[in-house]
C-alpha cells in the first residue's frame, strides 16, 4: 500500500566556518570551533543523502546541537546570556520563499533553523519510505514514528525556542506561527493516514475507519485554514495538496460510514452517504488536476493516476452498487435528500507529536573553554558576518522530484 505526500524544499544555508582567529585563544577553544564546523557540514550532507536513516540523523544532530548549545546556554545554569550567542552570523532560506535568505547574528536563529530542517528531513524520510510499493509492517511503523518525531520537533521549536529570538520573525517565513502550525498538523494527518491504511488492511470496524478518516480530513482542513492568509504565490500548491487530502478523506469517511449504516439496516441512509462520498471523490479528482497544474515550491505529481486514488474510487463504486442492490431486493428504503451529518469521534489511533528536547551541552564546553574566547580581540569589521552578495545555494535533494507516477499516497 503506497503513500504519497507533498513535500516543500529543504531550507538552504550559507557556509559557516566558525573561524574565530584571535578570539579562540586556546587549543581547546579552537577544537570546539573546528568540531562545530565539521559537525555542521556533516549534518548538511546527511540532509540530502538518500542512504541516511534516523539513527544516523540522530547521532549527527545530537553532536552538532550539543556543541552549538555552548553558544547559547550559560554554564552555571543561570539565566544570564552566553557571551558567544551573537558572535556569528547565520543565513537561511525558507521552504516557500525560494532562495531569498534571512540572516541573523544569533545562535538561537541557527538552532531553530537547523532544527526546522531536521524536522523536514524526518518528513522526507517518511515520504520516501512510504512511497515503496511493498512496504513492510516495520517500515510502516518507521513512517508513522518519523512523522510524529517531526511534529514534536516543530512543536518544541515553536513553544520553547522561537520566542527567544531577538529579531521578530518575518511574516510568511518558516519560523512564523502559521507555517509551523501547518507543518505540525500536516505531520499528524499524514501519520494518521498510515493508521487508516493499517486499520483497513486488518479489516477493523468500518465505524473506526470512518471516524479516523473524518478526523484526518479535519486535520487537513485546519492546516489549510492556517495557511489561508499567506500569499498564494508561495502557499498555493501546498494548499491544493491540503484541500485534496481533505476531500479525499471526507470521501473515505462517508464511504465507511455508509458501510456502518448498511450493517445497521439503514440502507437508504447508507446510499445517501455513499453518494456524498462520490461527490467528495469527484472534488478530490478535480483538485488532483489543479495540484498538478499549480506552480510553486515542492514536488510535482499526478495524484489521480496513483493506486491509492484509483483504489478508493473502486471501493466507493462497488459499495454504492451493493447498497443499491440490497435496497432494491430487501430494504426498499427512501434515500434521504440530505447527506448524514458526520459526528464521528475516533477513540483510538489519533496521533500526538513525540516530545522532543535538544541534547545537553557537550562535555567539551567547560568554564575554561568558554573563558578562552576573548571577545575584545574580535576584528572591528566583524569578519564573522557574511558578505552581502554571498550566495546561498539550494540543497540538491534526492526526492524533490517524484520518482515515477505510481507512488502517490495512501490507502
Amino acid at each position: 500500500m503506497t503513500h504519497w505526500f507533498h513535500r516543500n524544499p529543504l531550507k538552504a544555508t550559507a557556509p559557516v566556518s566558525f573561524n574565530f582567529y584571535g578570539v579562540a585563544t586556546t587549543p581547546a577553544a579552537a577544537k570546539v570551533c573546528n568540531d562545530l564546523r565539521l559537525s555542521r557540514s556533516r549534518l548538511l550532507e546527511l540532509f540530502t543523502d538518500s542512504s541516511c536513516n534516523p539513527e544516523m540523523m540522530k547521532n549527527a544532530t545530537d553532536l552538532y546541537f550539543s556543541l552549538l548549545q555552548g553558544f547559547i546556554l550559560s554554564l552555571d545554569d543561570s539565566s544570564q546570556e552566553c557571551k558567544l550567542r551573537y558572535i556569528q552570523n547565520f543565513k537561511w532560506t525558507d521552504t516557500l520563499q525560494g532562495q531569498v535568505p534571512s540572516a541573523q547574528q544569533d545562535a538561537v536563529f541557527e538552532l531553530v533553523s537547523m532544527g526546522f530542517n531536521v524536522a523536514l528531513w524526518y518528513t522526507k524520510y517518511a515520504s520516501r519510505l512510504a512511497g515503496k510499493e511493498d512496504i513492510t509492517e516495520d517500515e510502516a511503523k518507521d513512517v508513522h514514528r518519523s512523522l510524529k518525531i517531526a511534529a514534536g520537533i516543530f512543536k518544541h521549536l515553536k513553544e520553547s525556542h522561537i520566542p527567544k529570538l531577538i529579531t521578530p520573525v518575518e511574516k510568511g517565513r518558516d519560523l512564523e506561527a502559521r507555517l509551523i502550525d501547518s507543518y505540525i498538523i500536516q505531520c499528524q494527518a499524514e501519520a494518521q493516514e498510515v493508521t487508516i491504511a493499517r486499520a483497513i488492511e486488518l479489516k477493523h470496524n468500518p465505524g473506526l475507519i470512518a471516524a479516523l478518516a473524518y478526523e484526518t480530513a479535519n486535520f487537513y482542513q485546519k492546516a489549510d485554514q492556517t495557511l489561508s492568509s499567506l500569499d498564494a504565490t508561495y502557499a498555493g500548491k501546498w494548499r491544493k495538496y491540503l484541500n485534496l487530502k481533505n476531500s479525499f478523506y471526507m470521501a473515505y469517511a462517508y464511504c465507511y460510514h455508509g458501510q456502518t449504516l448498511l450493517a445497521s439496516d439503514k440502507c437508504g441512509e447508507a446510499i445517501r452517504s455513499l453518494q456524498e462520498s462520490e461527490k467528495f471523490f469527484a472534488k478530490a479528482e478535480a483538485l488532483c488536476k489543479e495540484y498538478g497544474e499549480t506552480k510553486g515550491p515542492g514536488t510535482t505529481a499526478k495524484p489521480s493516476g496513483h493506486l491509492f486514488f484509483r483504489k478508493l474510487g473502486s471501493l466507493i463504486k462497488n459499495t454504492l452498487e451493493k447498497c443499491q442492490r440490497e435496497n432494491g431486493f430487501i430494504y426498499f428504503q427512501k434515500v434521504p435528500a440530505e447527506a448524514p451529518q458526520l459526528e464521528l469521534k475516533a477513540n483510538y489511533g489519533l496521533v500526538e507529536p513525540v516530545p522532543f528536547e535538544f541534547p545537553a551541552l557537550n562535555a567539551h564546553w567547560t568554564p575554561e573553554t568558554l573563558g578562552a574566547f576573548d571577545l575584545t580581540k574580535r576584528p572591528k569589521d566583524d569578519a564573522a558576518k557574511p558578505k552581502p552578495d554571498e550566495e546561498v545555494k539550494p540543497l540538491k535533494e534526492p526526492d524533490i522530484k517524484p520518482q515515477k507516477d505510481s507512488g502517490c499516497q495512501i490507502s
